[in-house]
Parts: C-alpha cells; sequence; structure tokens
C-alpha cells in the first residue's frame, strides 16, 4: 500500500479541531484514498451538523452540508441521480447513531451504493461532551457525571452489529489511536470508496476517536483509553467484506 509522504492535494488547509483529536487524521486518510485513486474532481462529500462540519475548511472536494441526522438520506439522494460519482457522509457518533439512526439503518436496509464514515469518540463534541448512544458504561459525560447506568441509559449502541443484520457490500470499523491501526484504517476506507465504485452497495467504516478535550484527558492518555478501554466494547475489523452476502 502506497504511503502518501507529502499533503495530499485534495487538502487545500490546515485543520480546526482540538489538540489530539482523530478528526485530523481521518481527513488526511480520506484524502490520500482520493488522491491515490484519481477521485478528488469526482467525489461529493455530505457533511452532518457537529465537528464533522469542520472538513469544509479542510477538504478539497465538492461538500453539501446536510440538516443534523440526514447525510445518509441526502447522499443517497445525490448517488441515486449521480451514480458516477463517489458519494460519502462524514458523520460523528451523535448524528449517524443518535439523531440519523433512522437514516443510517434505511440506508443500509436500501443498499444504497454511498460510503458512509462515522468517527465515533463516544460523546457530543461539539456542544460540550454529552452522553452519545455510543458512550461507554461508567464513563462520565456532561449528562452523565456519575457515569453511563446500563439500567438507566441502556447499553452502548454496536452500530457494526446493527447494520450486519442487512445485506450490505463492505462493513468495517479501525481506529486512529496508533501508527498501525492509522494504516488499517486508511485500508478500510480505499476498499469502501472501490467497492462503491463497483457498484456493490452499502459501505460504512467506522472510526474509533480520541476526544482529549471533552474526555478531560491529555492527547497521550486519550489514546491509551482507547487500546485499554474503548477496543473491549468496539473490536476492530472488517465485519462486512467484499461480495454481497446472499
Amino acid at each position: 500500500m502506497a504511503i502518501t509522504k507529502q499533503i495530499p492535494d485534495t487538502i487545500f488547509a490546515a485543520n480546526s479541531f482540538c489538540p489530539g483529536c482523530g478528526h485530523g487524521i481521518v481527513i488526511r486518510l480520506i484524502a490520500e484514498v482520493l488522491d491515490e485513486m484519481d477521485l478528488s474532481d469526482r467525489t461529493i462529500g455530505v457533511l452532518a451538523v457537529g465537528c464533522s462540519c469542520l472538513v469544509n475548511r479542510t477538504l478539497a472536494v465538492d461538500l453539501m452540508q446536510s440538516a443534523h441526522g440526514r447525510a445518509t438520506a441526502a447522499a443517497a439522494g445525490i448517488k441515486r441521480t449521480r451514480p458516477g460519482n463517489l458519494v460519502f457522509t462524514y458523520q460523528g457518533d451523535g448524528d449517524a447513531i443518535s439523531i440519523g439512526i433512522a437514516e443510517t439503518l434505511y440506508s443500509a436496509q436500501r443498499d444504497e451504493k454511498i460510503t458512509q464514515i462515522i468517527v465515533n469518540n463516544g460523546v457530543f463534541g461539539m456542544t460540550g461532551g454529552q452522553m452519545s448512544p455510543t458512550t461507554l458504561v461508567g464513563q462520565r459525560t456532561a449528562t452523565s457525571e456519575k457515569g453511563r447506568n446500563s439500567e438507566i441509559n441502556g447499553d452502548p449502541v454496536n452500530i457494526m452489529k446493527l447494520l450486519s443484520q442487512f445485506n450490505t457490500a463492505y462493513l468495517a470499523r479501525g481506529s486512529v489511536h496508533d501508527a498501525a491501526n492509522i494504516l488499517k484504517t486508511k485500508q478500510y476506507i480505499r476498499t469502501a470508496f472501490e467497492l462503491q465504485m463497483r457498484g456493490e452497495g452499502f459501505t460504512c467504516v467506522e472510526v474509533i476517536s480520541p476526544c482529549p478535550t471533552n474526555w478531560h484527558m491529555t492527547p497521550d492518555q486519550a489514546v491509551e483509553r482507547i487500546a485499554n478501554e474503548v477496543l473491549e466494547v468496539y473490536p476492530l475489523g472488517e465485519f462486512v467484506k467484499g461480495e454481497h452476502q446472499k
């Protein structure tokens, strides 16, 4: 796998995220893959509401801002009218798995030929670090000051498990907490884009990401938390790979 050693052409400015945030890494991976596949001029990205909005300051492809939670619905409409384009969404876990859970599930159920990228940092990042559907049991947030209680709040939502019930083309979960997993995540994104361009169907890559600001940790502590705690709940890997499971 080729590794881009300079700033990708698809990135036009420095990212606007907090120090230690994983969003900047994920955006770089998307840009590298688009450059390597020579797809930047044929790509349309649909942005969610939240920290993911800031992609419009960094990624040099055609972008559309959707309403909160509606990115996959908007992307599906774009792809149906522009089938020759690569169409992807860029969403946080709060957007894709909370307010947008219906759009996420039904896009997969209809096998829309789009790629959904979900950056999962376990909180609503931009609005102050509230509990999200993916917050771990016991994790303290702005709205779970004593920690998430499974008896009151339910267990964390595993979106890969939910999507696996549908006849999708590709589902994978990566992470950006260390170099080895960054490279694996890049390959997951590339595979998702390749399958989309072959017309295979719905593809989704979830990316586990640190949020030092809302986790109240240093960047080093945040990546250690992913390795030691988060991955026990959200294991990494490819869950549906390649051609549809008939």
